[in-house]
């Protein structure tokens, strides 16, 4: 490999770090990864959501991509299954991996969730609380045999990946067994004006061990989030869906405003048109559709901040689908109001 290449893959690497360095100022040291879609990754937003549709299974999948122009840019993807039953629990299983630069870094999380939903009150029962637990680990790793230190220059034969260096990194990958909590509250009773739902979680709650960190191997901040929305019935077909997110880890915060339209377009058929903003980062319109049993969308971040800049302007994109199985048995007359987002 020439110089000049292992040059060009050092300052790709360094891109990469100095936007994250960014991205840590302003989001104060917020550690974990976000979607702009949290919706379709419910079992990351609260494991109180874990069988909260209308059907017997739910599967997941969303991908997010961004800065693309670093050469490995930051790439976020997640996947979830989740499922029903009649006995008042429901149960789930969730991955979410993420991976940035040219160092082979990579953040990865497995959870199996489980929610319980007997508390039950109103019309029908249609009023609920449910309460959600979830259990898994956080795995952590990087090859530092793939990067360039500055000590491995020589002025007269110029880089070479095999002279030594002085920077010995020997904590290479890292796994902390880690847990969560959360409660939602959703109307659904059908034939209603407005359904409101609510719901609030706390990951990390066994404070696993930041063995990554450079002193002192800290423990990871509690990240709390709070998201709430209401789903307006405008006539037949159509319906309103404002939403709005809270989320706080450490000293880091981030509010997210949002609505979308869902319109019927025919029996088996729904369009969606909405937009996100989340303050002092990035504004995100989103286009979705549902065929029968899936939904599929879409979002692009327009990022506002000063990290746009820095990144030449590229911004994030996330592409989700989405498909829910229902039992062979004859559909109800009226609908369950699900409190999706």
């Amino acid at each position: 490999m020439s110089t000049f290449t292992q040059l060009s893959k050092a300052c790709r690497f360094g891109a990469v770090l100095l936007a994250l360095s960014v991205t840590a100022v302003s989001t104060h040291a917020q550690v974990d990864p976000h979607f702009t879609q949290y919706y379709v990754y419910p079992s990351w937003l609260n494991p109180a959501l874990t069988g909260a549709f209308d059907g017997t299974y739910r599967v997941s999948g969303i991908n997010r991509n961004q800065w693309g122009n670093v050469s490995i840019p930051y790439r976020t993807t997640g996947a979830s299954a989740d499922f029903t039953t009649e006995k008042n629990l429901n149960y789930g299983a969730s991955v979410l991996r993420q991976t940035a630069g040219d160092g082979g870094y990579s953040y990865t999380t497995a959870y199996g969730n489980f929610a319980y939903t007997g508390v039950r009150f109103g019309p029908n029962e249609q009023k609920r609380i449910v309460f959600g637990m979830q259990f898994g680990l956080i795995q952590r790793r990087f090859d530092p045999d793939k990067l360039s230190f500055g000590d491995q220059w020589n002025p007269v034969l110029g880089y070479s990946a095999s002279n030594p260096t002085s920077d010995v990194l020997n904590a290479r990958t890292n796994a902390v067994f880690d847990a969560g909590v959360g409660i939602l509250y959703f109307d659904a009773q059908p034939g209603k004006k407005t359904n409101f739902f609510a719901g609030l979680s706390a990951a990390h709650i066994t404070r696993p061990t930041d063995k990554f960190h450079s002193f002192n191997n800290p423990k990871l901040p509690m990240r709390v989030t709070a998201h709430a929305g209401l789903r307006i019935n405008l006539n037949d077909r159509t319906s309103l869906v404002p939403n709005a997110l809270y989320m706080m880890q450490g000293s880091a915060r981030e509010t997210m405003l949002g609505a979308y339209v869902a319109s019927r377009l025919s029996a088996v058929t729904d369009f969606m048109l909405g937009a996100n903003y989340r303050f002092n980062d990035a504004a995100s319109p989103f286009v979705g559709f549902t065929y029968n049993n899936m939904m599929l969308s879409a979002s692009y971040d327009i990022n506002t901040s000063d990290l746009g800049r820095i990144v030449k302007g590229t911004n994030s994109f996330e592409i989700s689908l989405t498909i829910i199985g229902r039992k062979s048995a004859k559909t109800p007359e009226i609908d369950f109001v699900c409190p999706r987002l």
